[in-house]
C-alpha cells in the first residue's frame, strides 16, 4: 500500500514537472517571439533614424547655402545703395 502510495506521488510529481516543463517552453516561445518582434523594430527605428540624419544634413548644407546668398545679396544692396547716395 504504501509503495504504491509512493509510486503514485512520484507519477504525479512527474507530471507536475512535465507540465511546469511545458510552461517553461511556452514562456521561451513567447520570449523569442517578442525578441524577434523587437529586433524588427529596432531595425525599422535604425533605418529611420539613418534617412532622417541624412535628410537633416540636407537641410543644413541647403541652409549654408542659403546663409551665403543672403549674405552675397545683402552685399550686392548695400553696394546699389551706396551708388544711388
Amino acid at each position: 500500500g504504501n509503495l504504491e502510495e509512493g509510486q503514485r506521488n512520484l507519477e504525479k510529481r512527474q507530471g507536475n514537472l512535465e507540465e511546469g516543463q511545458r510552461n517553461l517552453q511556452e514562456g521561451q516561445r513567447e520570449i523569442k517571439r517578442e525578441l524577434k518582434a523587437i529586433t524588427e523594430q529596432t531595425a525599422d527605428l535604425t533605418e529611420f533614424r539613418e534617412e532622417t540624419n541624412a535628410k537633416l544634413d540636407t537641410i543644413i548644407e541647403e541652409n549654408e547655402i542659403l546663409k551665403e546668398l543672403i549674405g552675397k545679396h545683402e552685399v550686392d544692396i548695400r553696394r546699389l545703395q551706396r551708388r544711388i547716395v
